[in-house]
């Protein structure tokens, strides 16, 4: 990626019917040389995922896209990308819901909520390229007719919240918005912007949570994030500690 910001008219979009993941896409392209600013939206996924290996139910209806960006940033600097994306998630939803009062919050680092239901996944996948380069995919999905049944959390879709949009529609939105909050994150160097942002729509700040890692759980109290995007937990007398990475659970 370049080291000016980039613009809106700097993105690509390619639109497609069937395809196995928008992140398996953009990789793809990514090995066959494209430049990265490229978006990939598909109509339905036979084998899109989410983090940790998870399925990411795909029908018809919803929207499936990725963004493809080369050498984004250090990194370093490329881990507090989510933050940004999440933001830039959370402005979509909550310009298309029609009632302007509802809840939409985003639970660290990237889940955007709508009255504390999952409405949206992101996943980050890099790959280091033969020719050295780093392509970073983002993958995200929003649920606008389908959601899961069998999630382990609750869950909801824009249709449940009274929004009769397309995927289309929802996608020019998603693009307009992502590519302000890239040029603002600037190759990490405003994640101060984007983390004083982050924290106005933060959900459960101030709540008890367990942080679920690979190895152990530790339950605290939310803090916030510090001006990198690492997660505050409060562990009383035992101080506070700084999490790069887990999953939330709040109670």
């Amino acid at each position: 990626m370049s080291s000016r910001r980039p613009a809106l008219d700097d993105f690509r979009h390619i639109a497609l019917d069937v395809v196995a993941s928008t992140n398996t896409e953009c990789l793809a392209r990514a090995r066959a040389g494209d430049p990265g600013l490229l978006w990939v939206t598909a109509q339905m996924q036979t084998g899109g995922r989410g983090r940790r290996g998870r399925t990411w139910v795909s029908e018809r209806g919803n929207l499936y896209s990725s963004l493809l960006l080369i050498d984004p940033a250090t990194a370093e600097d490329m881990a507090s990308l989510p933050l940004a994306v999440a933001l830039a998630v959370q402005r979509t939803v909550r310009t298309v819901l029609p009632d302007p009062e509802t809840l939409v919050e985003v639970k660290w680092p990237n889940d955007v909520l709508i009255d504390r239901r999952k409405t949206s996944g992101i996943l980050m996948e890099a790959e280091r390229l033969p020719d050295g380069r780093m392509a970073l995919v983002i993958g995200i999905g929003i649920n606008i007719l389908a959601r899961p049944d069998d999630a382990p959390y609750p869950v909801t879709s824009l249709s449940d919240q009274g929004s009769a949009i397309s995927p289309d529609e929802l996608f020019a939105h998603l693009y307009r918005e992502t590519a302000e909050i890239i040029a603002t994150w600037d190759r990490g160097r405003g994640i101060a912007a984007i983390a004083r942002e982050w924290r106005k729509v933060a959900c459960g700040i101030g709540e008890k949570i367990t942080v679920n890692l690979p190895d152990r759980s530790i339950p605290g109290i939310f803090a916030g994030i510090d001006d990198k995007g690492l997660l505050l937990l409060d562990r009383g007398a035992d101080g506070r500690m700084t999490i790069a990475a887990g999953d939330v659970f709040f109670g």
